[in-house]
């Protein structure tokens, strides 16, 4: 029972996020047959309850739809954007390395594949950050980093203490993923403040609504 309780979660919250404004990304999702990543299980398949799926908003859905970068891009035409808004955004693509590679290394020691489903949508999420790191000739303080590793001292010392926290178990990994999700809203919503770049505004954007979909992933599987 606590398993179908768990997915029942997943589908709740998915399914109220897809209704707030992120169903851009169903188009994509909708193009998955069966037995694909992000589509319907085939004929036959056994079905994991705690499986991410695309009724999740989350996991193999990420892959297909708001993780994969095809709602993630930002639009080709660039605006105006302060020094102070530069500043911020290659605040958020070290955020986003942040989570990447912490769910990357919880990945690696447990078998939650929620760890793996998320780490591989952060990827996108930085790429898409990066991508109007260049646009708008701000320094990507991400570059050349390797796991772990960060230019700013403090997102250092939070990585490693988040890191720390959730090495006690499976348990307190996936708590730390509600942590880090719910601090990373609060940062983007904070961020996206007065931006007036459409491109800009656009990444924001698709960033909340994705995080907010991790966030209930984590919440679920921690349940």
């Amino acid at each position: 029972m606590k398993r179908i309780s768990r997915t029942a979660i997943a589908l709740t919250a998915g399914g109220a996020l897809a209704l707030g404004g992120v169903a851009a990304a169903v188009p994509v999702l909708a193009g998955a047959g069966p037995g694909e990543p992000g589509g319907p299980p085939a004929a036959g398949q056994t079905v994991d309850p705690r499986r991410p799926g695309v009724g999740h908003g989350m996991g193999q859905g990420l892959q297909r739809g708001p993780g994969d970068g095809t709602c993630l891009n930002p639009p080709a035409s660039s605006g105006t954007v302060t020094a102070a808004q530069k500043t911020t955004l290659a605040q958020v693509a070290e955020e986003e390395k942040l989570a990447n590679d912490l769910y990357t290394a919880f990945a690696a020691r447990y078998d939650a594949r929620v760890f793996d489903q998320i780490a591989r949508a952060e990827t996108h999420h930085l790429y898409a950050v990066r991508t109007l790191l260049d646009r708008y000739g701000v320094t990507d303080p991400t570059e050349g980093k390797s796991a772990g590793q960060f230019a700013s001292a403090n997102v250092k010392a939070e990585y490693d203490r988040l890191l720390a926290q959730g090495s006690a178990n499976e348990k307190a990994a996936l708590q730390v993923g509600v942590t880090a999700e719910k601090a990373q809203i609060a940062a983007l919503q904070k961020s996206a403040q007065d931006v007036k770049a459409a491109d800009v505004e656009h990444v924001y954007e698709r960033l909340i609504a994705t995080s907010q979909r991790h966030l209930a992933a984590f919440q679920a599987w921690a349940n």
